[in-house]
């Protein structure tokens, strides 16, 4: 019989974040871990963030794209959180020296009017509950090494969660077409990938939809004025101390990022 806990997983990982150490998958030792206990060990993770004095800013989505998908081996997205410890100025280096391995992917970014709550969302409904659509850049940063997990395992662990920006640009969302929105990601002057939205589930509103409905199944929604990320559009890049990042998008203004020590 497996020794691990939800609390004794929470504890665990968050010592690895604050510590700055990467470990084995925890299914390596506790392989009958399922995903519903894999969230609960996540709000067990929020909670304790919580009661260290963050606050809840909204949520984010993972592993939302097919490709990324099959290159970790993992069948479906994940719904995670974001706290306001996790927020990066505008401006702000990639803050390596308090991450282990961390990151950058481009990300669709929705600012909600309305309280979002399923099950039974689509993505019409979805889109209609927000008010603004925004540029991001999502710093992940996996507790495990060399991003090594299971599903399970990346859901107790808020996602791979670092730290994020938001663009200076917001839409409404009829003032573009998700889908085709485009981002070039540059390192050091020199593209090295592009996607548009469709990349994300087809289109991120339903990556949106999706969240409301995975929340709805734990008795929980997503609320007027919380950030939604809606995952990665293409492949994470390094963030080495020292390179120089931008997401060019198409109609949301383009995030530039330096790699921290």
């Amino acid at each position: 019989m497996s020794t691990w806990t939800v609390d004794r997983a929470a504890t665990t990982l968050l010592a690895c974040e604050d510590e700055r150490t990467d470990r084995e998958p925890i299914t390596d030792q506790w392989p009958d871990l399922d995903l519903r206990t894999a969230y609960e060990i996540q709000d067990e993770t929020l909670r304790r963030r919580l009661a260290r004095g963050e606050h809840l800013v909204g949520v984010k989505l993972g592993l939302t794209s097919r490709a990324k998908q099959e290159r970790m081996n993992i069948s479906s997205p994940l719904v995670a959180w974001l706290t306001d410890a996790m927020v990066l100025p505008a401006g702000a280096p990639v803050p390596g020296a308090r991450l282990i391995h961390p990151r950058v992917e481009p990300e669709i970014v929705f600012l909600m009017r309305e309280r979002l709550a399923g099950p039974g969302v689509t993505a019409a409904q979805a889109l209609a509950a927000v008010d603004r659509v925004y540029a991001g850049a999502e710093v992940i940063d996996s507790r495990y090494r060399d991003f090594r997990f299971t599903l399970p395992d990346v859901v107790a662990d808020n996602a791979s969660s670092g730290a994020f920006l938001v663009g200076a640009i917001g839409l409404r969302p009829e003032q573009l077409d998700l889908t085709l929105e485009a981002v070039l990601v540059e390192i050091d002057g020199r593209v090295v990938d592009s996607a548009t939205g469709a990349a994300v589930q087809g289109n991120p509103a339903e990556a949106l939809a999706l969240a409301a409905n995975d929340l709805a199944r734990r008795g929980l929604a997503i609320e007027a004025g919380q950030l939604v990320l809606t995952g990665g559009m293409t492949d994470a890049v390094p963030a080495p101390a020292g390179a120089r990042i931008a997401f060019h998008f198409s109609s949301l203004g383009s995030i530039h990022l330096s790699g921290g020590a």
